[in-house]
């Protein structure tokens, strides 16, 4: 069947439109509810999903994992438009991608019901990269491809709606997506925006006879990238994009970090209590505020006192983005001294960071677009979207730097090959190689396992932090239930020694969670060998007033359940003693650089980016490419 290949001479919209803006706004709800509950699911669920019960995935992993596939994502628009400006044409792309997509969503979807669940993730997590990445150069694109000299007029309304269709997609997904994942769990969190897929294929598909369909240029493409200004104007871009790359390192993280800062955080507020991955809704609806407050009034009223150039806007955009992470840092060790804030500082911390969204990513979007000349601007427009890849690749390569192995765990696999076939059957205890590399001596490690899965560890010098944790808990029942000051317990504990004579540190961690730690055998701090104790007071928070969301979930969450059928049994202590508070035994598998100190070195990069963008606007030279 052949289509139109040139948009028709009508005043009015063009039919294929509303097709358009509904596969938008539900493809933004199955992309944007996916990653709302992406980092959470890695970190509290992806190990229950095959009945095993191990293999929990920290902080720090979860938060390099999903920057990676945000990385992919935004790195596969290159494909995407390639296939689309060389080969097949921009509608086939994005029907045969958005299959691809529907694909990914139903790997996720379909974990735990048979196979290995991590390779189902990566499989699924592979397929949406593709899929979503692949189509973004393409949609955007689409829609101007419908519009002809009578109606061009009415594109910029169009593209208005086409953001409001995006940002109402995304904010009613991260609403709704937490939730799922809360009470029904990741079959219905994942399923749902999978079904919301499947119907923005659909809905795309059924406009086809009403679509525009520009063909392809083939080699003509290529051939006309690199003329002229081409490569002048990418070099010149290059900086800007290296700059735009740092800030959405730290835009992505309300994803990842921000999320599990939430979690030890008052989340009531608005009369009910949010889920930690519901918080980032906000930013759709901030958006949605922001951009006619500052299109109307905050940029006229500005140009007043000094001119706010589409540079000067970035500028000022990227100082903004670093206050917003200060106030993170800030959050952030107010919850490192135990205390547990209102969730309204970091909905402020939100406010500034979407400010900076509309003065940097918006700003930046656009002016790259008029800086590239007329045959590359979709391949610049996929360089804009690669410095998104490259913010979270390097978030991903911090995240996996400063962690440090579990020396435990990095053993455990090499000591129980050697045991007979059915040692899964029985309980049993598995003596594990300390720092000398033999059993037998005094800093070997005690791994306790349970039907095959590792229910607690016994360290060197067991005896030593648990009368420490007795000081501990001594100290906070005097505290009135709160963990105590860092200062009164290092007093307390400065008689103390590991077996190799090293003090026991103690560090709040949260208002939940404590530990007590040395520098174990190696004698050296932040190793696999460093020794010590979590210690975790029951959690009250959801204790207090009914939400009026009470009444639309069933009476538990998904995850106790799971772990009722799995016979998990949390909230219990890993050895049994006085102490009235849950003990972890661990070596290593900590991180180099947490807490406070964690938010605070993205601050100082920010800001050192946004100091270091002044004398690049400075120095620029713009040139502006506009279309006939």
């Amino acid at each position: 069947m052949s289509y139109r290949t040139s948009p028709a001479e009508i005043e009015g919209l063009p039919p294929g439109i509303p097709h358009i803006i509904g596969n938008e706004a539900a493809e933004r709800f199955s992309f944007y509810g996916m990653k709302a509950v992406l980092a959470v699911f890695m970190v509290q669920y992806l190990h229950l999903m095959d009945g095993k019960g191990s293999g929990v995935m920290n902080e720090a992993e979860a938060t390099a994992s999903v920057h990676l596939f945000n990385g992919a994502v935004y790195l596969t628009p290159f494909l995407g438009a390639l296939l689309a400006d060389i080969f097949v044409g921009k509608y086939r792309t994005i029907i045969a991608l958005s299959i691809v997509y529907c694909a990914g969503h139903a790997a996720l979807a379909g974990m735990g019901l048979f196979g290995a669940s991590p390779w189902w993730l990566m499989a699924g997590l592979g397929l949406i990269a593709c899929g979503s990445g692949g189509i973004k150069p393409c949609v955007s694109a689409h829609v101007g491809d419908q519009f002809g000299a009578r109606n061009a007029h009415l594109l910029s309304r169009i593209f208005n709606w086409f953001y409001f269709a995006i940002n109402i997609g995304a904010f009613v997904s991260m609403l709704l997506t937490p939730w799922l994942l809360e009470w029904h769990g990741p079959h219905w969190a994942f399923g749902v925006p999978g079904v919301l897929m499947a119907l923005a294929t659909l809905v795309f598909w059924l406009g086809r006879n009403r679509f525009i369909h520009v063909p392809a240029s083939g080699r003509h493409f290529v051939r006309e990238v690199f003329q002229g200004d081409g490569l002048k104007a990418m070099l010149k871009l290059l900086p800007l994009y290296l700059f735009v790359a740092m800030f959405w390192a730290l835009f992505d993280q309300t994803g990842s970090t921000w999320i599990f800062q939430s979690q030890d955080m008052d989340r009531h507020f608005l009369g009910f209590e949010w889920l930690p991955s519901q918080i980032q809704a906000l930013n759709s609806v901030f958006v949605l505020t922001f951009i006619p407050i500052f299109a109307y009034a905050v940029y006229p009223l500005g140009d007043r006192v000094w001119k706010l150039t589409p540079l000067r806007k970035i500028g000022l955009g990227l100082f903004i983005m670093a206050g917003s992470f200060a106030l993170i840092a800030l959050i952030q060790q107010w919850i490192d001294g135990g205390a547990r804030p209102n969730i309204a500082w970091q909905i402020l911390a939100f406010a500034l960071l979407t400010v900076a969204e509309v003065m940097v990513s918006i700003v930046a979007l656009e002016y790259a677009y008029t800086q590239a000349p007329k045959t590359m601007k979709s391949l610049l427009m996929c360089f804009y979207l690669g410095a998104v890849a490259i913010g979270n690749f390097f978030v991903a390569g911090v995240n996996h730097f400063i962690q440090i192995p579990d020396a435990a765990a990095e053993q455990l696999p090499g000591q129980t090959a050697t045991l007979p076939g059915d040692w899964r059957k029985d309980p049993r205890n598995v003596l594990l190689p300390g720092y000398d590399g033999t059993t037998g001596t005094a800093d070997d490690l005690v791994q306790r396992i349970a039907d095959g899965v590792p229910t607690s560890l016994e360290i060197p010098g067991q005896a030593v932090f648990d009368e420490a944790a007795a000081i501990v808990q001594r100290l906070t029942d005097s505290n009135s239930g709160r963990f105590p000051d860092e200062a009164v317990v290092t007093t307390a504990l400065e008689k103390l020694r590991d077996p190799w004579g090293s003090p026991l540190r103690y560090q709040i961690l949260n208002s939940l969670r404590a530990r007590l730690i040395s520098d174990g055998p190696d004698r050296k701090s932040g190793t696999r060998w460093d020794l010590g104790l979590m210690l975790d007071l029951p959690d009250a928070a959801g204790a207090g007033t009914p939400s009026w969301t009470d009444r639309f979930h069933p009476p538990e969450p998904w995850l106790a359940r799971r772990k009722r059928e799995l016979g998990v049994k949390p909230d219990k202590a890993d050895e049994p003693a006085a102490a009235g508070f849950k003990r972890t035994a661990f070596s290593g598998g900590q991180t180099r650089l947490h807490g406070a100190a964690y938010f605070r070195f993205f601050t100082w990069l920010m800001l050192a980016t946004a100091v270091a963008f002044v004398p690049y606007a400075l120095l620029y030279r713009p040139k502006t490419y506009l279309q006939d």
